[in-house]
């Protein structure tokens, strides 16, 4: 098992609630990513998976983290200041990208916020071009690229606008088993660039965010309860299942699956 210390809380969610209309989205949610120091990686990062079935209001709380949307009740603070637009990278799944741009020029583009010059934004996306096998695409129009390929390039985006913080929603819908793996190893490569490096993945697909994840949040409603809160955390350093590039082989690694997709009828709040 590796070994690590937990320090700074990095994004803090405290007693989050949002309702719409009549309606109780989110009830009471309270959770916090922490910056993780490994003992034998650098720059490790963390990588949250944000669990819970199709519908329940994962993409709402995204959108309260990413300071998108204000909640009703409670507050999100990133790096101990009060989340607003733009303080973090959105990884939609549309992975929009300037179709009038080739890959490079919108990267380019992308870095215009950090203000750095034109030739050193193309020289810094060129290395992450090369960095993430890229480079071939480099002079390709959007619609030349496939699935996997635009979600790379999209989350290149963000990492040249200046973020370290990443909230991707469902970035593996729609990928085949190869292309999934590759997402997985990628997020886990983004994660690599840096220790406060932070990738919250929104998804309810279990296998994949076990792969990539450090650690998982569970979200889902009591029957006699409104509103969508998080009901459990996993910690998957304890298990020893993060950070391995086998993990999906690892001893506990079916049994956790399976136990997770047990419980997703009662994450609905079905009683």
């Amino acid at each position: 098992m590796f070994g690590y210390t937990l320090r700074d809380t990095l994004i803090s969610v405290d007693h989050v609630g949002v309702t719409r209309g009549d309606t109780c989205v989110l009830s009471d949610i309270t959770v916090d990513v922490r910056d993780i120091v490994r003992d034998d990686v650098a720059d490790q990062g963390q990588v949250v998976g944000f669990l819970g079935p199709s519908g329940i209001g994962k993409t709402t709380l995204l959108r309260v983290i990413a300071g998108l949307d204000v909640p009703t009740s409670g507050h999100v603070m990133i790096d101990g200041a009060q989340a607003q637009p733009g303080k973090v990278g959105v990884v939609f799944q549309s992975y929009p990208l300037f179709a009038h741009r080739r890959v490079l020029g919108n990267l380019v583009v992308a870095a215009r916020p950090t203000r750095i010059s034109r030739d050193d934004a193309e020289s810094r996306a060129l290395d992450l071009l090369d960095r993430f096998g890229l480079t071939a695409r480099a002079r390709a129009w959007p619609a030349e690229l496939s699935g996997g390929e635009r979600q790379r390039v999209a989350i290149l985006q963000q990492l040249l606008s200046g973020h370290t913080y990443l909230l991707m929603d469902e970035p593996f819908s729609g990928l085949d088993p190869v292309a999934k793996r590759e997402a997985c190893n990628l997020i886990s490569e983004i994660a690599r660039t840096g220790e406060r490096v932070t990738i919250v993945i929104v998804t309810h697909d279990i296998a994949a965010a076990i792969r990539c994840s450090d650690h998982l949040w569970l979200m889902g409603k009591d029957p006699d309860r409104d509103g969508a809160r998080i009901v459990d955390t996993v910690d998957l350093i304890a298990r020893d299942l993060a950070w391995h590039t086998d993990c999906d082989r690892r001893p506990g690694f079916a049994e956790l699956v399976r136990q997770l997709e047990d419980r997703f009828d009662k994450l609905r709040g079905v009683s």
